[in-house]
């Protein structure tokens, strides 16, 4: 009798069944935070609320911090191996009509990536077209990306 589809419930996987619960309590925090809000989203496009303003730029002051700490092997993965992070490569074109498209998409979209599964998750229904269209988007980047310029 096979048992591929319970595979993920052997013992020794069950040890990583705490990175569910992160991901549950990280959903429940931008939840309770607001950050799903299409209201919070809508005030942060129109220079109304400082509140998103906020949360991006703890977030990037954050993201330093940890890089930091990379670098310098304090903080390592899951294994105990050290993270090392690539140099992105420079590029001022690519990054300014990327972050257009992205951020046309969010405020088009109502909702940046990573909340529309918390909004799936709360039973907002209209927001599988929005994943559609993100999934869309990334398998179609990934197929023409060695056609652009990078």
């Amino acid at each position: 009798m096979g048992t591929a589809p319970f595979n993920f419930l052997k013992e020794d996987k069950m040890k990583n069944i705490k990175f569910l619960f992160i991901g549950i309590l990280f959903g429940i925090v931008l939840s309770k935070a607001e950050i799903i809000s299409w209201f919070r989203i809508y005030e942060m496009f129109k220079f109304q609320s400082f509140h998103m303003y906020g949360v991006i730029g703890s977030a990037v002051v954050l993201g330093i911090i940890l890089n930091y700490f990379f670098k310098k092997g304090i903080i390592k993965t899951y294994f105990g191996k050290q993270i090392v992070i690539d140099p992105k490569k420079k590029g001022f074109k690519r990054n300014i009509f990327g972050g257009i498209i992205f951020g046309l998409g969010w405020a088009l979209a109502g909702a940046c990536p990573g909340p529309m599964f918390i909004l799936l998750g709360r039973g907002v229904a209209a927001i599988v077209v929005v994943i559609f269209g993100a999934l869309l988007g990334a398998f179609l980047y990934h197929a023409t990306k060695k056609h652009l310029p990078h």
